[in-house]
């Protein structure tokens, strides 16, 4: 059946089409009919987002020109762009109404099928390889891993549960949903539903809208309403999906920042990061492949993770991955012991010989079934360290890791030995552990800090030699100091009390 538009719309449609959309700083690829007309509304709607566009790659090259450019320097990973895409740009119409069949979320849009929510799968259309690896990132999983365990979902419910003081007594109810979603799920990513539709008055007429629960939200684990986990929106700022923003700190410092993650901290004091700091202006951010000494001259957070990083010779030193943990022999914040990198993302499955959810035991020992093996940790180890090389010699790569690693079995110890002093509270019931909530009580959040804070702080200063984080921001000094109160406290607790 023909759609009958406003007159507006086709006024500013036909404005669009002679324009060809509207002005672009540089040269702008042809735009599709349907993108035009989205446009033609949008400039007006939402300039901010229009502009952003207007500014993107997707706005200014087609996917045909972009799988032209010669393998290394590629940014289309997918071998076959369906015809119809390729020879205009990548905008509204590509992104928000291509896959309509598979998203929840549509609605008709004057005449359309359209979804605002855009996931990876959706990005997946010129983004192939990307797409496959970003599913087997931890990231990905975010949601599922914390709001699936049932030990951090205690832990979640510790942290974001109201609190009342009835009786003498601090007693906690479950968190609103909103609470999880302005906080933990604000990174690891909001399960993304609809509700119904509702129709507003807009400046264009009366038009249909869905009514989303757990939005707006752009967490790296976010579930999709076409089935998909993640946001490529957590790193790639819509609309502009601009790769030097996605390969700032600043962009994973979003939730990468601390007290739980100090990555963000401690690479701010480093000596990588004060030169970063110093020369940033200076280092070209969208070259494909990064070329370590003429494009940056000290590694970022993509350089070491990400990035397709090459040597001035071409020769290249790490392949790019959205995996991220392609060179990760370590996992090393988040969890009671840092440990091997586990094997399948979705770690909520892990169940170690306790019965807990956890790839370790209370006593450190590893659930090594769910975790890689030293095959793949050092297989991991030398792709990160070939990075490292492109600037530094042998000696002092291998002295820098025996030091990283030394520090995880110190930290470990130590943590194993306020997980001694929790477990014999439990014991003696000073405290209540497991199955009720092992984090609710004083000594219990004593207990986390030691790992959840201080250890990882360590472990972060070790890994990138930020080194005040390490003694005493929240490093060697919270965590002896943290220890001895423990102590203190436990003394103070009488057997059988549970801790109240």
């Amino acid at each position: 059946m023909e759609r009958r538009r406003p007159l507006f719309l086709r006024l500013g449609l036909a404005l669009c089409l002679l324009w060809n959309a509207v002005p672009i700083a540089g040269a702008a690829a042809p735009h599709s009919a349907d993108t035009q007309e989205c446009l033609a509304c949008h400039v007006q709607a939402t300039p901010g987002i229009v502009s952003d566009w207007q500014r993107s790659r997707h706005a200014q090259v087609t996917p045909a020109e972009a799988m032209a450019v010669e393998p290394l320097s590629r940014k289309v990973s997918s071998p076959n762009v369906p015809e119809g895409l390729k020879g205009h740009s990548v905008g509204c119409a590509e992104c928000h109404t291509v896959r309509a069949e598979a998203h929840q979320d549509t609605v008709e849009h004057n005449g359309y099928r359209m979804y605002v929510v855009v996931s990876p799968e959706d990005c997946r259309t010129c983004h192939q390889e990307e797409a496959t690896q970003y599913r087997k990132n931890l990231m990905a999983h975010a949601h599922d891993n914390l709001m699936k365990n049932p030990l951090y979902r205690q832990l979640v419910d510790a942290v974001n549960g109201l609190q009342t003081f009835d009786g003498g007594v601090l007693q906690a109810s479950a968190p609103m949903a909103h609470t999880n979603d302005d906080s933990c799920l604000s990174c690891h990513g909001t399960d993304v539903r609809v509700q119904g539709t509702v129709s507003r008055e807009t400046d264009f007429g009366t038009m249909d809208f869905a009514v989303l629960s757990g939005w707006p939200n752009a967490g790296v684990g976010r579930l999709n309403p076409d089935g998909s986990h993640g946001s490529c929106a957590s790193c790639h700022v819509r609309h502009g999906f601009s790769m030097e923003v996605a390969r700032k700190p600043e962009t994973c410092s979003q939730c990468h920042k601390g007290p739980d993650v100090p990555a963000y901290k401690v690479y701010g004091v480093s000596k990588h990061g004060n030169l970063y700091g110093s020369l940033k202006d200076k280092w070209n951010f969208t070259n494909v492949p990064w070329v370590m000494g003429k494009d940056a001259n000290a590694p970022t957070c993509a350089v070491c993770h990400v990035s397709l990083v090459v040597d001035e010779n071409k020769k290249v030193l790490a392949k790019r991955t959205h995996a991220m943990n392609d060179r990760l022999p370590w996992r090393i914040f988040g969890l009671v012991y840092a440990h091997p990198h586990p094997r399948d993302p979705e770690t909520h499955k892990i169940v170690n010989a306790d019965g807990l959810a956890l790839p370790t035991r209370l006593d450190g020992s590893w659930a090594a079934e769910a975790l890689i093996d030293k095959v793949e940790q050092d297989a991991r180890r030398k792709t990160m360290q070939a990075v490292c090389l492109d600037c530094h010699g042998t000696a002092w790569v291998d002295g820098h890791w025996e030091r990283f690693e030394k520090t995880i079995e110190e930290t470990n110890r130590m943590t194993g030995t306020a997980t001694a002093v929790m477990v014999r509270a439990w014991k003696e019931k000073r405290a209540m552990g497991p199955p009720d909530n092992p984090f609710d009580e004083a000594l219990e959040k004593r207990w986390v800090e030691q790992w959840l804070f201080f250890a990882n702080s360590i472990r972060f200063s070790s890994a990138m030699m930020g080194a005040d984080y390490s003694v005493f921001d929240n490093g060697r000094w919270s965590q002896s100091k943290g220890l001895r109160e423990m102590e203190q406290l436990y003394r103070s607790l009488s057997p059988g009390q549970g801790g109240r």
